[in-house]
């Protein structure tokens, strides 16, 4: 039967929006300089006649969601195809109820299926399209999904995270970790969630392995576009107080003398915290932590400094079952790219990691899933960023400014692409430009996730 507030989707498209970065980003092994932005549209239609639509963006980042040695455009080809099959999903076959509903039966449920045909038509005996990159071209579908039940009914999207907007509890979602005390019975994500966030959070700029720390280390070849080139303009231009440091994890003295380096330009111009991330390249956790002990001896200042370790083992899990209590039992050690969902986020738990990193790259519906069972179980929360511009970068804020992390939210998107949200900086100038080390969401309003702009 029906349910009042339930929408049905009616309809979607999708565009693919080619971005140039400025500088370039290393991720591991590749490095980044350009990105293609998939934009998805939905149209929704409630029981009593109420047409809506909602949008939804996420950056098709090749490097982080596939690494592999097959070439750039072959991987990206694969995304592109892959999200043209979805879109003929959600133009076809998805039911009815809340966003998290059906986006848990379309994330979890067919589109794992699709990846396997997909794969076994269009990727026979070549490497076939991982998991992370099939969430990443849904989350566009699935954020969209999300906007048009907030605007179907006239509310913001965090506030419908709550009966009686829902039809199923979490306990119709989620499962306990064996042995433990919790229960999602009758619960619903809006206990997890901080849905009155401050109009400011705390945002992180990232250090990437090719950036420029100062001015002695320019070669003349930076782009001259009024924008910073080395950290310590960033530093200076932003107020920024929270440094994430990429690192190579197969090269100690480089990664030790890099996180030496920021370190002491931390100090230097007082910045208080810095977060390591080895980008899933390490395979042994002596090697993270041989870095941290000898940083911990002959740099303590800088070791304290060190809010937390990112992701430095490989992102596949499963076939990863690394023990790592030795490193989270000297920092606290996140999960990024493990944290498909939230069963891989119970079996980082059981291996030792303590913290989950977010990113709405993941889908919307995995991402408020697994934040609420992290933190059933005492699991602390970041939010990460994908480089997200332009619409990409608004649910991306408002799930750190909501998920209620250790500490706001990762934003580099002004680093690398900066022209590319010129039109949406215009209706939300705080969310494009870090000021004194905050982002500003206050001119996030309205129904869905707010974007209080004409879209096309």
């Amino acid at each position: 039967m029906p349910v009042e507030n339930d929408i049905r989707v009616t309809g979607a498209d999708l565009r693919f929006l080619p971005i140039k970065t400025r500088v370039p980003l290393k991720f591991g092994p590749e490095t980044l300089d350009s990105v293609t932005c998939a934009r998805a549209r939905v149209q929704v239609l409630k029981e009593n006649g109420t047409c809506a639509e909602g949008w939804g963006e996420t950056p098709l980042s090749v490097q982080w969601v596939w690494p592999s040695r097959i070439s750039y455009d072959e991987r990206l080809g694969a995304l592109k195809a892959f999200s043209e099959v979805l879109l003929g999903t959600c133009n076809s076959e998805l039911g009815s109820g809340h966003a998290m509903e059906i986006g848990h039966e379309f994330v979890f449920k067919k589109v794992p299926k699709m990846l396997i045909n997909f794969n076994k038509k269009n990727r026979r005996n070549v490497e076939p399209m991982p998991w992370l990159a099939a969430l990443v071209c849904a989350s566009a579908f699935d954020l969209a999904l999300h906007d048009a039940y907030g605007i179907a009914n006239d509310i913001k999207t965090y506030h419908s995270y709550n009966f009686p907007y829902l039809n199923l509890d979490l306990g119709h979602f989620l499962e306990p970790a064996k042995g433990s005390r919790v229960s999602f019975a009758g619960k619903t994500p809006a206990e997890f969630l901080d849905l009155n966030p401050a109009d400011k959070i705390p945002v992180w700029h990232l250090v990437g392995g090719l950036d420029p720390l100062n001015k002695a280390e320019l070669n003349g070849g930076e782009p001259d576009d009024g924008y910073p080139v080395d950290l310590e303009g960033w530093i200076e231009k932003d107020g920024l107080n929270c440094l994430k440091i990429k690192l190579r994890g197969n090269d100690s003295k480089w990664d030790y003398n890099r996180l030496v380096a920021v370190g002491e330009i931390a100090e230097k111009m007082d910045v208080d915290y810095l977060t390591t991330d080895f980008n899933c390249t390490v395979t042994d956790p002596e090697y993270v932590n041989h870095i941290l002990d000898h940083l911990q001896s002959n740099l303590p200042s800088i070791w304290e400094k060190i809010l937390y370790v990112e992701q430095p083992f490989p992102y596949d899990l499963e076939c990863n079952r690394i023990n790592v209590h030795s490193l989270s039992e000297r920092k606290p050690l996140f999960m990024d790219e493990s944290a498909h969902d939230w069963k891989h986020v119970r079996l980082g738990l059981e291996l030792g990691w303590t913290g989950v990193a977010l990113k709405t790259c993941k889908t919307q519906t995995g991402a408020i899933l697994s934040l609420c069972w992290a933190k059933a179980h005492g699991m602390d929360l970041m939010v990460q960023d994908l480089t997200n511009p332009m619409l990409a970068q608004i649910p991306h804020v408002l799930l750190g400014a909501h998920a209620g992390t250790i500490l706001g939210v990762e934003s580099n998107s002004m680093q690398f692409y900066p022209e590319a949200s010129k039109v949406e900086a215009l209706t939300h100038p705080g969310l494009y430009q870090r000021r004194e080390g905050y982002l500003d969401i206050s001119t996030i309003t309205g129904s869905g996730f707010g974007y209080q702009m004409d879209l096309k």
